[in-house]
Parts: structure tokens; sequence; C-alpha cells
């Protein structure tokens, strides 16, 4: 069982229905993954978590068995903003005013979205192995462009991407992760026939591949008109060392100019998958900033 004594629940989020698995007690600590994941990434850490705290894991809009929006022209259903508003209304919903934040990946991006979006809701947030969107397309390089293909590959037009992934899901899903993986890891078998089995759904990739696409038009000009905001809540940032944020970029200087809070932040010994490759070490510095 990936989540003991959690719970699993679907709760209405703003025009998507959200699956979530909710468990433990005190305050509330959402938990958002990346791609091409669930919620399931957080099974490592999220009943250590629980002993402290109320903890959310929630899958996005378009990704594991939360609903899939019907795609919009201007790819709006899946941008950040609209993800955001989803966690925002489930975490009403589940009857939390206030939260603790930590998204890993593209649940990174959503959480930077929702603190800047409902600033009056976001205790701390956390933020794993990202650089800021803007940035990472603004100062995209050949380094970057070849690690990270996928970004521009996913925001082709529909459905080459699509039909393409489509072709062979599992071959696409396990080289996209074992690229990203430190030397030698290995995803626990339980939570990979999990990935697996919402990652074959044709569905989930064609939402993916809108992500994408909506990061690389409808969020980029939501960035730009809130480029002089700032994230007010004391901030944490980690990323993994053997992973390509690390080799690339200054990791946690790309966030200093987006917050007026406190910023802190380090790598762990991992590569982009830090809940489940250096999970002692994601929980020790995800407790220690949240608690404190």
């Amino acid at each position: 069982m990936l989540f003991p004594g959690f719970e699993q629940k679907r709760v209405n989020g703003a025009g998507a229905e959200i699956n979530v698995r909710v468990g433990g007690k005190g305050p509330a600590l959402l938990l958002l993954h990346g791609y091409p994941q669930t919620h399931a990434m957080w099974h490592r850490i999220a009943p250590k978590l629980a002993e402290d705290f109320t903890v959310v894991c929630a899958d996005l809009r378009g990704y594991g068995d939360s609903s899939k929006p019907a795609t919009l022209p201007d790819h709006s259903s899946y941008s950040k903003r609209a993800t955001a508003t989803d966690m925002a209304a489930v975490m009403t919903a589940l009857g939390f005013d206030t939260f603790r934040l930590a998204g890993h990946d593209r649940g990174g991006r959503v959480s930077h979205r929702l603190a800047l979006d409902y600033p009056d809701r976001v205790e701390k947030l956390a933020v794993l192995d990202i650089v800021p969107t803007r940035t990472l397309f603004e100062t995209v390089n050949q380094q970057v462009a070849t690690g990270y293909y996928h970004w521009f590959f996913l925001i082709q037009p529909f459905d080459m991407p699509e039909r393409m992934i489509g072709a062979d899901p599992e071959f696409y899903f396990r080289k996209k992760t074992g690229q990203w993986s430190g030397a030698g890891h290995k995803f626990d078998d339980e939570v990979l026939a999990e990935y697996l089995r919402c990652f074959r759904d044709p569905a989930t990739i064609h939402a993916s591949c809108e992500d994408y696409r909506a990061a690389a038009t409808i969020d980029l000009e939501h960035d730009r008109a809130d480029q002089d905001k700032r994230v007010r809540c004391p901030m944490l940032v980690l990323w993994g060392e053997k992973g390509l944020m690390h080799k690339a970029y200054d990791v946690l200087g790309t966030w200093r100019d987006k917050v007026s809070g406190s910023l802190e932040g380090h790598a762990v010994p991992s590569g982009h998958f830090l809940p489940e490759e250096a999970p002692d070490e994601t929980y020790a510095a995800l407790r220690r900033f949240f608690v404190s």
C-alpha cells in the first residue's frame, strides 16, 4: 500500500474533478506532482510528513485519476492559473483556508502561480527541481534544449506528439524518466505500475501535452503580466545535484527576484525525482522548513 492510513477522495476543483489522498493531522500541507507522474510520487515521504501535518496529495487536472477538461484554442484550460485555481478550490472544500505548499516539476510551476494568485492562502512554499518558466525559455541553450527536449516536443501542434507517444507510451515513459533519474535509480514496482496505468490513457497523454503548450503560450502571458509580483511567503528551493537544473543554472539565484519574503535552498543527492531518489534528505528538508 502506497499511502497507509490515507483516505482517497474526489473533490470538485474549478472546472475539474480532482483526485486526492488525505492523511495525517495538524496544519494543512498540499503536495503537487510533476510530469509524467501522479500524486503517487510522494509515497515515500507523505506518510512521514503526515505525522506533523494534514497532508493532501493531489493529481493535477489532466493527470492521474483527475478529470481531463476539454482543451481550448488558447490552451487556457491547462494553464497554471487554471490548475492553481483547482487546488485553491480543493483546499477550500477540504476545510483549509490557508496551507503550506510543495510542488515538484510541473507541480512546482502550479505552486508558484498559486502563491502569486492566492497570496493570503499560501503560508509557505517549496518548489523542487525547477527554475522559473520564463527563465528557462529566455535562457535556453544547447545543453538545456538537449536535456529538456520534451519542452519543445510536447508543444508541437495537436496531434503529432500525442500520436508519437501513444504509439508506445510505456517505452516513452521509461525512457524519459530514466534520462532524468540519477544513475541506478529504479521506481518501486508498485508505483511504476500506477504511473503506467495512468500514462497509457490517451486522454492523459493529450492533457499533458496541453500542459506544456500552455507553458509556452498563455502561461508566459500571465507571467509577463505579473512580472512585478513577488512570492510573499517564505520559500524553499530544492534541486537534485545530479540533475540538469543543477548543471545548467544557479537554481537558487533564478528565484531571488521572484520573492519578497525569505528565500533559502540547497541541492540534495539525487537526480530529478527528489522525493523518490533521496526521500530521507527531501523529507528532512521539507519538514524542517514547514515546521519552523
